[in-house]
């Protein structure tokens, strides 16, 4: 009984305790939530921490060679249960982005308003970025690196690349899932994850891959609408017994589903196509979020860790834009150093291998805070007037989705860069007034 209670309490928002956060109608909070920004924070640490343990360099007879560390080792896939972070990384972002819509629409701002915001946001650091990419692959060939090994570097740049792509998509249509969420909370979420669930059991049993690229939206979109939840109090307004109860839940599901085989107990592996896994994985971890966000709150108020969160939340896009850059330079670095001098290269996952490890994390993490900060300049730039056409801003998204695609189907080289820029440029010009 007390769980359908609590149902009838998340689909109804006119019985939520006020003091318990906001609703549609209910005064939105004052500030930053600096606790979410703690989050959100710690994913995008972790993303890097994690990339630079995955990126790898080995040299052969053949020369030197791009690698990733993780695959076929043993220590990765339960790794991945602590690491896999994307689901909690959408969950906030639905958080964050409700909040900052309703403030806007509080504002007498427009639904066309904030989606010219999210392109600015998003799409400004990414022509920097993937014009670079493009200038040192150019640079890289006309130095006589052979081409297969500029074409693993464009490679390795381009995959983190989805995640703009789909935060795009997810940011883009959040105005109308927020009304969606208003109207209907219950209703919209629980059709949101069907469709994701569908995706895969169509998947599955056809065995058409491609059919998984749907998820690409549905299950993302659907961490994004827990967010909304989290958002608006109504997470809050529930008891910590149910909180755990379905956490737990979603955990013994994920387990079953692992011990059965219907989902890989690697993580990662399920980012590609996402897997409704990874729902159960965004509920677990939302839950856990919900029990402990006073304590974080309490946290996030540390001098030092105020310090680290108030420079990575204005930097975001920045920093997981220019990771791999980082990374891919550190390798090369690494080959070069060790052809000159005759030093051999620790073989992944060996012992010598991973007590070199967090001399290399540390590094990998001092060059991405520099970076971060000599050029956030792009992320940070203010918006110019943004238009009043929603047929603009909507060409807008469709450009910049356009030029990612193109990266990640056609690789990274000096050409799609090119071309993926181009795209971007048109994508600014499009929102502006």
């Amino acid at each position: 009984m007390n769980l359908i209670n609590d149902l009838t309490l998340i689909n109804d928002p006119s019985r939520l305790p006020r003091r318990l956060g906001h609703t549609a109608e209910a005064p939105l909070p004052a500030g930053r939530d600096t606790g979410i920004d703690l989050v959100r924070a710690f994913c995008v640490v972790v993303v890097v921490l994690l990339h630079a343990l995955m990126a790898g360099v080995t040299v052969g007879g053949a020369g030197p060679e791009f690698v990733n560390t993780a695959e076929g080792a043993a220590w990765f896939t339960p790794l991945t249960w602590v690491v896999q972070v994307m689901p909690l990384f959408f969950v906030v972002g639905g958080f964050a982005g409700s909040i900052a819509y309703r403030r806007l629409r509080h504002r007498g701002g427009t639904p066309v308003d904030f989606l010219a915001g999210r392109v600015h946001r998003l799409l400004l650091p990414a022509v920097f970025s993937i014009g670079a990419a493009g200038v040192g692959l150019a640079m890289l060939a006309a130095g006589g690196v052979p081409a297969d090994l500029v074409l693993t570097a464009g490679f390795r740049y381009g995959q983190p690349l989805w995640f703009l792509a789909v935060f795009l998509v997810c940011q883009a249509l959040l105005p109308a899932l927020v009304a969606a969420h208003d109207r209907a909370p219950l209703g919209s979420i629980l059709g949101l994850t069907a469709a994701a669930v569908a995706v895969e059991v169509l998947r599955t049993t056809t065995g058409l891959e491609v059919i998984g690229i749907l998820n690409l939206a549905f299950v993302w979109l659907t961490l994004q609408q827990l967010g909304f939840f989290l958002a608006d109090g109504r997470l809050d307004a529930l008891g910590r017994r149910t909180v755990v109860i379905t956490g737990l839940g979603a955990v013994t599901l994920l387990a079953g589903f692992f011990i059965t085989g219907i989902f890989s107990p690697d993580l990662i592996e399920n980012l590609n196509p996402p897997t409704p896994a990874l729902l159960l994985v965004g509920v677990a971890q939302t839950a856990l979020l919900s029990l402990v966000r006073p304590t974080l709150t309490r946290l996030s108020t540390r001098p030092r860790i105020a310090a680290v969160t108030g420079f990575v939340t204005p930097r975001t896009m920045t920093i997981y834009l220019w990771h791999m850059p980082v990374l891919l330079t550190m390798a090369g670095a690494t080959a070069l150093l060790a052809m000159d001098t005759g030093v051999v290269l620790p073989e992944p996952s060996s012992a010598a291998w991973w007590l070199t490890r967090p001399l290399w994390l540390g590094i990998a993490a001092v060059l991405t805070t520099a970076a971060a900060w000599a050029l956030a300049a792009g992320e940070q730039r203010r918006m110019p007037p943004p238009t009043a056409s929603g047929v603009r801003a909507a060409q807008a998204v469709l450009a910049g989705l356009a030029a990612v695609v193109l990266l990640l189907v056609a690789g990274t080289t000096v050409l799609s860069a090119t071309a993926a820029v181009c795209l971007l440029v048109v994508a600014l010009r499009r929102i502006r007034r």
